[in-house]
């Protein structure tokens, strides 16, 4: 078989179990929890806005207010996406196979750190897509992307390499513009657009070995996967205990760098500096977490975690994801200039923390 034959092949392979996500909300809902989305300036006033006729709809009646890409891992139902295709509070989503059939979908749990969702529909018969090892790619080795660009496009498939690993960027995850550190990433030059997140990355024996998660937009052929490995981790953690288990420490930080450092006048060169983000409700430290009972404080650097240097390349998730519930981990913290040892029980996050 030659290389083209091959790509045909693995095309053929993958496109059943691609599944495109349609995201749907009352007209009502979205001007009340949205209203700035639809406020257009005009001259000297501000138009109402459209009516709802004149706004797309999904197939269930529903103001169609975005969507992206899944894929089929297991013939029960069980669907992988970005957490951020599913974000939207109160929405209704549907999803669409390559055979064009519709279901709707129940959001059975995210992993909130990998950007990862997993969703249930009800339906026989579904081919599911292997999924690979990710630890065992390899620079320049051909991948290829598949999902419905700008969230339109069905069945889309683009061509690449895989052009860099362990990539941190930081993306933003909904219609508020909140924004998330997406930490060890596989980059490519297959061109993911808008709506293609969530759909798989796959290598040319049809196995998912990432998740399509990210785009730079004003560079030219740079994207970004989730290694699959992380979501096996999840579904193994679903299948086992109902939910995603992730230990959480509830501070809210933002890591040290030079501006930082001139700033606030620190004399550490890395660590994460625990501040709040100035909204009401959103302390810097989450009452009644982990943090709060090791008697992490406001201003303190955490400059290690499990003996491990917290800095650009590590930072806290990178570290709570190597530890086991329950389990006791030394932290480190500079507070007012010096170095205090404090002892963390590592407990799962709590289904009220947002």
């Amino acid at each position: 078989m030659n290389y083209e034959d091959q790509i045909i092949a693995t095309v053929k392979k993958v496109m059943p179990t691609v599944v495109s996500i349609v995201v749907g909300k009352d007209y009502d809902a979205l001007l009340r929890e949205h209203p700035t989305e639809f406020m257009v300036p005009h001259g000297d006033h501000i138009d109402p806005p459209p009516p709802e006729e004149e706004l797309p709809h999904t197939k269930g009646g529903k103001v169609r207010i975005g969507g992206g890409t899944g894929f089929i891992v297991d013939s029960s139902g069980l669907i992988l996406t970005n957490k951020h295709v599913v974000s939207e509070a109160n929405a209704e989503y549907v999803v669409m196979t390559a055979a064009d059939d519709s279901y709707p979908a129940k959001i059975l749990a995210v992993d909130p750190l990998n950007d990862v969702a997993i969703l249930k529909i009800e339906a026989d018969d579904l081919s599911p897509l292997v999924l690979g090892n990710s630890n065992k790619i390899e620079l320049g080795q051909t991948v290829l992307a598949v999902g419905t660009a700008l969230g339109e496009f069905q069945n889309t498939v683009s061509q690449g390499i895989v052009s860099g690993l362990s990539r941190f960027i930081t993306a933003m995850t909904d219609m508020e513009g909140h924004s998330e550190r997406l930490r060890g990433l596989i980059q490519t030059d297959a061109a993911i657009n808008p709506g293609n997140s969530g759909g798989p990355l796959v290598n040319l024996q049809g196995e998912a070995i990432g998740i399509n998660s990210a785009v730079v937009f004003g560079a030219q052929n740079i994207g970004f996967a989730i290694p699959i490995n992380k979501a096996k981790g999840d579904l193994e953690e679903l299948k086992k205990y109902g939910r995603i288990r992730r230990p959480f420490l509830g501070v809210r930080y933002v890591l040290v760098n030079p501006v930082l450092k001139k700033r606030f006048k620190l004399n550490v060169e890395h660590g994460a500096f625990v501040l709040h983000e100035g909204i009401p409700g959103r302390p810097a430290i989450v009452p009644n977490s982990a943090a709060e009972k090791a008697g992490i404080r406001e201003a303190d650097i955490i400059i290690e975690m499990n003996n491990c240097e917290v800095n650009d390349k590590t930072g806290i998730e990178d570290i709570l994801e190597k530890v086991n519930i329950g389990e006791q981990i030394p932290v480190k913290v500079l507070r007012e200039g010096r170095e205090e040892n404090l002892m963390l029980m590592a407990e799962e996050r709590s289904a009220l923390v947002k």
